[in-house]
C-alpha cells in the first residue's frame, strides 16, 4: 500500500454523524425474485459525495438500496449505519474488503474513493463477483481505466461511471433540441466549470487536508475534478468526438495550494464537423457551471448546466422560437436516477452508455490535454 494511499484511509476515521431516522416500509422486501429486487449498494467510501449526495438518492430509490458500508472507521461506519438501517454485521475495512465476495446482501459496490483508488478498488470489487458504479473521473490515467475494464469484463459485471449530467433532464433537453436542428448547424461551443478551493474540507465535523489537491490522490487539478464536465458536455452536446486538442495551464508560484496540480486549464478543441469549443475550469475563481452552444439558427445556454440541482436551459430558435426549460428534479435526486438507471442496466443485462469505455475515453483527451499543456499549448491529434 502507497504512504498516500495509507494516510488517506488514516484520516477517514473519525466525526459524528448526524441524520434523520428512514423509514423503509414503503421499499421492496428482499425476497423478491431478482430481477424485481432492489439492486443492493455497498458504499465504498464515506466522504462528502456517499454521506450528501448518492446515500440520500438511493434512499429515495424503490430500485435501488443501501446494505454495506466500507469505511477506515468502524465507530463512523456504524453511526452511518444506525441512520440508514444497515445491518452492522455488512460493515467492512478496507483491509478485509475482500470479504464482500461472501455476502449474498450485496450486489454492487459504489465507489466514491480518491480517484487514485479507484482502479485498485474497482479490481477487488469485480474480483469478489460485484457490479461496480465507480465516481468520476474514472481513475488517473487511461492505463488504470483499461485495467478496470478488464476486470470486469472477466468477472462478467457491469461497470458504469458516475457521469449522471448525462442522465439529466436538462442536458437531454438540450441535446434533443440541438439534435432536432433547433440552433442549425453547431458552429461553437463554450463551457466553464471551477470554484475557488479551500485547503481543507470538513466531514461529519473533521476538517483534513483536501485530498483533491493532492496530485497522487488526484491525478491532478481542476481538469481532473470538474473540468471533465465541460470535456464530457462539448462530446454529448456536439454528438461527435474530438479530433484536434490544445491546451494551456497556469498556477500562482506563491500559493502553496497549487504546488502539485494546475490553478487554472483552457483548452480548445476542434471535431470533424468543424465545430470548435472552448472550456476553461479553475480551482482559483468561483467561475460557475455552464455550457452554452451557438448554432446558424439559434443557441442555448446551460447555466448551471452540471450542478447537483437547479440546473436551467435558456435559449432562443429562429425555428422554434423559445428554448427556455427548468426541470423539477431538486438535489439529490440526480443520484437517485443514476442508481436506478444501473439498477435496470443489471437486472436487464444491458450494457450502461456511461461505461468503462466511455470513462476511458475521457481520460485519454485529459492525458492529450495535459500533454499539450506541458509541451506549451501544442496540438494533439486525438
Amino acid at each position: 500500500m502507497s504512504s498516500s494511499r495509507r494516510d488517506f484511509l488514516k484520516i477517514l476515521g473519525g466525526g459524528a454523524l448526524a441524520l434523520p431516522a428512514l423509514n423503509l416500509s414503503s421499499l421492496p422486501m428482499l425476497g423478491q425474485d431478482a430481477a424485481d429486487r432492489p439492486l443492493r449498494y455497498c458504499i465504498v467510501g464515506l466522504g462528502r459525495i456517499s454521506l450528501n449526495e448518492f446515500m440520500p438518492g438511493v434512499r429515495l430509490s424503490h430500485k435501488s438500496r443501501l446494505t454495506a458500508l466500507v469505511s477506515a472507521s468502524r465507530a463512523k461506519a456504524e453511526k452511518v449505519a444506525a441512520q440508514y438501517q444497515i445491518d452492522p454485521k455488512n460493515i467492512y475495512s478496507y483491509e478485509n474488503f475482500h470479504r464482500i465476495a461472501d455476502n449474498p446482501e450485496i450486489d454492487a459496490v459504489y465507489l466514491a474513493l480518491p480517484n487514485g483508488m479507484h482502479a485498485e478498488y474497482t479490481v477487488r470489487a469485480a474480483e469478489a463477483g460485484k457490479h461496480v458504479l465507480c465516481e468520476k473521473p474514472m481513475a488517473n490515467t487511461p492505463a488504470e481505466c483499461e485495467q478496470m475494464i478488464a476486470a470486469c469484463r472477466k468477472a462478467g459485471k457491469k461497470l458504469m461511471i458516475g457521469y449522471r449530467c448525462r442522465l439529466e433532464p436538462t442536458n437531454l433537453r438540450a441535446i434533443s433540441l440541438i439534435r432536432s436542428g433547433a440552433l442549425g448547424k453547431v458552429q461553437i461551443i463554450e463551457s466553464s466549470d471551477g470554484f475557488n478551493i479551500s485547503p481543507t474540507y470538513t466531514v461529519m465535523g473533521v476538517t483534513r487536508p483536501e485530498w483533491r489537491l493532492d496530485k497522487a490522490m488526484a491525478g491532478g487539478g481542476p481538469m481532473m475534478d470538474v473540468g471533465i464536465y465541460s470535456l464530457q458536455a462539448t462530446r454529448y452536446l456536439s454528438g461527435e468526438e474530438p479530433a484536434v486538442i490544445s491546451a494551456t495551464w497556469s498556477r500562482s508560484k506563491d500559493d502553496p495550494r497549487f504546488r502539485g496540480v494546475e490553478e487554472n486549464l483552457v483548452w480548445h478543441t476542434q471535431f470533424p464537423s468543424g465545430v470548435l469549443a472552448t472550456c476553461n475550469t479553475s480551482y482559483g475563481s468561483n467561475i460557475g457551471d455552464s455550457a452554452r452552444v451557438n448554432g446558424s439558427k439559434g443557441w442555448l445556454s446551460l447555466d448551471p448546466g452540471f450542478y447537483y440541482d437547479g440546473l436551467r436551459l435558456r435559449g432562443h430558435s429562429q425555428t422554434q422560437g423559445n428554448l427556455d426549460y427548468v426541470a423539477d428534479n431538486p438535489n439529490p435526486r440526480q443520484f437517485t436516477t443514476e442508481a436506478d438507471y444501473f439498477t435496470d442496466c443489471v437486472h436487464k443485462n444491458q450494457e450502461p452508455t456511461i461505461n468503462g469505455e466511455e470513462g476511458l475515453r475521457d481520460m485519454k483527451l485529459i492525458a492529450a490535454i495535459y500533454k499539450s499543456c506541458r509541451e506549451g499549448g501544442a496540438p494533439q491529434q486525438v
